[in-house]
């Protein structure tokens, strides 16, 4: 992660909104330092909590969504523009949204929670989705929060019904000669027939075009998309999937997702609900999603499982960690929270850890399941998607380290988990946010806490 002056001194701003506590490499605590003279931002308008915040990686300034406004923030948390998304007349049982066709749900004045906040550098401006008529977004421009484009007519521009802020994940795939494309996984709060959890869009120049959002690829057989079938609910009937982060490395976008599905305990003959986490990915030129892959990722010490993922972010793992792994500087690095067990998604247990992943160990696992099923051994392994089990089918061809499959085998599902390297415990105060970077060969890794407190 390459840092700007102003970057570093926001960097530094977070890292002295509260209290740090450092934590020296055994993992005893240390006294804390003294507090210091911080600076803050407090909205004039008390209508919500701030749901997203992108930072410019050239200039500095940052961006911040939260509920009906949008704010652009000098790197001093001082207020440069202000742009208004909401309250609006809305009802969610509205499909399509009144502003579409007329709706004969009640209408009342409804807020606009921000659900994804993304820099589009290649045309200077900030996509800026929300909750309001079933998830549509807003492109401003970044120098002045200007209204590019708002897409509302066609039923792809309705990304997700969820009011929950963290409830869709976007990653920008950017090229130098087309237009890019947009990667969207959302939960769908049981409307799968709405809304796909997981799909491609075209992210075109012009912000006002009519394919903006438009299915990468679409026709009456396949598309860039993957639904959640409706035989899920009827199993598992408050099933979603929920995404955590997302990012693209190489040929691939990654999104890490905590998700439903029904176990038999040891000794039980009954089923039990409990989460997994699972890393998803997708090959970025996979127009029909034939690449799809899942895989379990959780973490255990000391004979403690950590199951239910809190956070993520990617880094490069820099000469020192490197060596220690047996990787190279500059290989990816997934650094994730994950708290104890895997039974409550809502209220985790305070127990959590701090566990890093080599992205190479598991894109190696996912070509070793993908050679196992074209050699015809197993089963799909996706219950959620499939229902029932499918057997793989026997294909003569090689499987390399950029395979993006065919309309066979696909969707996939690892069965075996991967399991991270713990490098730091906490049980009183769960840890819910990570960002690390690399600094003179050294990872350094932030960690903020349930309760407010900075690990560094």
């Amino acid at each position: 992660l390459i840092m700007s002056p102003a970057m570093w001194k926001w960097t530094c701003l977070v890292s002295h909104l509260l209290l740090s506590t450092t934590v020296s490499p055994l993992g005893r605590q240390q006294p804390p330092h003294p507090k210091r003279p911080f600076i803050t931002f407090t909205a004039e308008q008390a209508e919500g909590n701030f749901n997203h915040l992108v930072v410019d990686k050239r200039t500095g300034h940052i961006y911040l969504g939260a509920v009906n406004r949008i704010y652009k923030l000098s790197s001093d948390l001082k207020v440069l523009v202000t742009h208004e998304t909401g309250p609006d007349d809305d009802n969610p049982k509205c499909y399509p949204p009144r502003i579409v066709q007329t709706c004969n749900e009640p209408l009342t004045p409804t807020n606009n929670i921000n659900k994804m906040l993304l820099i589009d550098y290649k045309e200077n401006r900030l996509i800026a989705c929300g909750s309001l008529y079933q998830g549509i977004c807003k492109l401003l421009r970044l120098d002045d929060l200007f209204k590019l484009g708002e897409p509302f007519h066609k039923k792809e521009h309705y990304l997700s019904g969820v009011n929950e802020s963290g409830s869709v994940f976007g990653v920008i795939v950017s090229y130098s000669n087309m237009d890019d494309k947009l990667f969207i996984a959302t939960a769908v709060d049981g409307k799968p027939e709405y809304f796909p959890t997981i799909s491609s869009r075209k992210l075109t120049k012009n912000s006002e075009a009519d394919g903006m959002f438009a299915y990468v690829f679409h026709d009456e057989f396949v598309a860039s998309m993957i639904k959640i079938p409706s035989d899920t609910f009827t199993i598992i009937p408050d099933f979603d999937i929920y995404y955590i982060y997302g990012f693209s490395s190489g040929n691939f976008v990654y999104f890490l997702t905590l998700q439903p599905e029904m176990i038999s305990p040891p000794g039980s003959t009954t089923k039990e609900q409990v989460y997994t986490s699972k890393l998803v990915r997708l090959c970025k030129e996979d127009t029909a999603f034939n690449s799809y892959v899942e895989v379990p990722i959780g973490c255990e010490k000391n004979g403690v499982e950590y199951r239910l993922l809190q956070a993520a972010y990617l880094s490069k793992a820099g000469a020192i960690l490197a060596r220690s792994l047996g990787v190279g500087p500059e290989d990816d690095i997934l650094f994730t929270v994950f708290s104890k067990g895997q039974k409550r998604k809502m209220k985790s247990l305070d127990e959590s850890a701090l566990c890093i992943f080599v992205l190479k160990n598991i894109n190696d696992r996912i070509k070793d399941r993908l050679q196992s099923c074209y050699r015809g051994e197993g089963t799909l392994d996706l219950a959620w998607l499939k229902v029932k089990d499918i057997p793989c089918s026997s294909a003569l061809l090689t499987i390399d380290d950029n395979f993006c499959g065919l309309d066979m085998n696909a969707p996939l599902g690892v069965s075996s988990m991967v399991r991270g390297l713990p490098i730091f415990t906490e049980d009183g105060d769960r840890m819910t946010s990570v960002i690390a970077y690399v600094y003179k060969n050294h990872s350094l890794a932030f960690v903020g806490t349930k309760s407010g407190k900075l690990k560094k």
